[in-house]
């Protein structure tokens, strides 16, 4: 587990299971005790740990199950997810109001197949804790319970028409709705005091519940924005049935968060490298609003950022953080004598890690801090958390780590983490309630090897100065046309191997090949390309090809 555990009375934990059930105020010596242990852990416990209402989203493998996450974070209500493979203690140090198990590529009858632990169940029957299960999630809740599942004759991947009956599920939703489904078993028996509450031309219980046991289950993805009514169903579950109150907001956050690294950071200083983008400004701005000056930042110029980063990320920093002073470190030529003649991808990640790790040395050398009094700003964010904590497990090295959480073990610092749970979105609102910029909420990501690994060749000053050329009309024209902000990342790459014979004038050329790349995300662990107006990009072209010296060519990408 992420957290330590908040432990609450089980009773307490009874009565939100069972809000529509309990009378809370019969209990007033139980309630009393709930009000005691919060305030006595206030004070040392982040502000995840004091959200008394909180889901436990269980992952069986899913490429989706982030996106039940947040769309519980949506209904204002704390989420976090572990792994189906967790274990009994790992439940009761959660404390969680409710449970939602996710889908998976499994069979349940596999040999192979992820189950939950017998006394896992056994916990969430005997403690009344709500329960979703989605797709797998609900057919291993069948499976388990006395139920059937089996290969379907017609398997549903796609759009489907859901009829649904009356159920506190399916509150505020209509009785006809569109849904996605993606499954090849399903449910043909369901367990004993279960009943079907919604059903497609091809799926007899495409959504069942047990009231008495505080149990709901749906064959469909309520969580991909496919299923137009599925934010509403998560909602209906955690906010009615689980009765969460829906306490978690980022104005709250950022003044728990604030309180937290001040506690955390004691006597010490923080000392953080700034590029510029959401999460390191956003994390910057949270961390001096806490502790002042002994937060000390600093940006690294690699000659490998865009066009005058380093300038207007101070200016803009420093006048949107009051007291805010940003150490520019310009090693653009370091970088570029380092990088000389390298062309293999992976070898200039490492170089481009290494000389930054010389200086941030440099940087905390110049400010004279103990290695030993510091701690180590790092804008991690839940995606990078799920990653390394789901069933599929951490994933097969598609990249070497390029920011600072390389530093050498001389160093000895500690990491400062204050949005390793949060989701992009929640960033950029919290961003927002620090007063930062909408030009800089909403920037795209920017990779920490910068134009290094978007120069299919050589980074070498000539090709970065072109690229930065290139790339800098590019933004320019997706900020005036107003496409920018429906964009999750765009960036042009320059192919300085890839020569390309043109007719300018009357005079042929042998120049550089330009690729622009947009795509869409809103969670930024999955992307498709962006359906750019030919008139946007017909401009954007015409501006690179007659305003940039060295590119001939400009093409669009559009892979997936």
């Amino acid at each position: 587990p992420f957290l330590a555990p908040l432990c609450l009375p089980r009773n307490h934990q009874h009565q939100r299971g069972m809000s529509d059930r309990t009378d809370r105020s019969r209990s007033p010596r139980g309630s009393q005790k709930v009000e005691s242990d919060a305030k006595t852990l206030h004070d040392k416990s982040t502000p995840e740990q004091q959200q008394v209402d909180r889901i436990l989203v269980v992952d069986f493998g899913s490429q989706v199950s982030h996106l039940i996450c947040r769309r519980v974070r949506e209904a204002s209500v704390y989420c976090e997810m572990r792994s189906c493979l967790m274990t009994l203690d790992d439940v009761k140090s959660f404390a969680p109001t409710g449970i939602i198990l996710s889908g998976g590529p499994h069979s349940v009858y596999d040999t192979d197949g992820p189950h939950l632990k017998k006394e896992v169940w056994e916990h969430l029957e005997g403690n009344k804790l709500p329960v979703l299960g989605i797709c797998y999630g609900l057919q291993e809740m069948c499976h388990t319970l006395g139920g059937q599942v089996e290969a379907g004759v017609k398997r549903e991947f796609g759009h489907a028409e859901l009829t649904t009956k009356s159920s506190r599920l399916f509150k505020e939703i209509g009785k006809d709705v569109p849904v996605w489904m993606s499954h090849g078993d399903k449910v043909t028996k369901i367990p004993p005091g279960f009943h079907a509450i919604a059903c497609t031309s091809s799926c007899e219980f495409a959504a069942v519940e047990n009231t008495d046991r505080l149990m709901w289950g749906v064959q469909f993805h309520p969580e991909v924005t496919h299923t137009p009514c599925g934010a509403q169903i998560i909602k209906n579950f955690v906010r009615d049935i689980c009765g969460c109150k829906g306490t978690w907001t980022m104005q709250d956050f950022a003044k728990r968060q604030a309180e937290t690294i001040l506690a955390k950071l004691g006597d010490k200083w923080c000392v953080g490298a700034v590029s510029g983008g959401v999460d390191s400004s956003v994390a910057a701005s949270l961390v001096h609003t806490a502790v002042g000056s002994r937060f000390r930042p600093f940006l690294v110029d690699t000659g490998l950022l865009r066009k005058d980063e380093a300038k207007k990320v101070k200016e803009r920093l420093e006048k949107h953080v009051p007291g805010m002073k940003l150490m520019v470190i310009d090693a653009s030529e370091k970088f570029y004598s380092e990088l000389n003649g390298v062309t293999e991808p992976e070898t200039k990640r490492k170089i481009i890690g290494r000389l930054f790790i010389e200086c941030f040395e440099q940087a905390v050398k110049e400010m004279e801090l103990p290695h030993e009094k510091c701690m180590l700003l790092q804008g991690t964010l839940y995606p990078d958390v799920i990653e390394s904590t789901s069933f599929r497990g951490p994933s097969t090295v598609i990249k070497s780590h390029h920011n600072v959480g390389g530093l050498p073990a001389r160093m000895k610092m500690e990491l400062l983490e204050p949005m390793r749970l949060l989701f992009k979105d929640e960033v950029r609102a919290l961003g927002r309630q620090l007063g930062l910029p909408e030009e800089s909420v909403m920037r795209h990501p920017f990779p920490g090897p910068g134009l290094g690994i978007r120069i299919i060749g050589e980074a070498n000053k000539e090709n970065a100065t072109t690229l930065m050329a290139a790339d800098d009309i590019y933004i320019q024209e997706l900020r005036s046309t107003g496409h920018y902000d429906k964009i999750g990342q765009a960036f042009a790459v320059l192919l300085p191997t890839v020569k390309s014979v043109g007719v300018m004038g009357d005079h042929r050329t042998y120049e550089n090949v330009c690729v622009l790349r947009a795509v869409t995300s809103t969670d930024f662990m999955t992307a498709d390309w962006y359906d750019m107006p030919k008139d946007v990009l017909a401009k954007i072209s015409n501006r690179i090809i007659n305003e940039v010296k060295g590119i001939n060519r400009v093409c669009y990408d559009v892979s997936s």
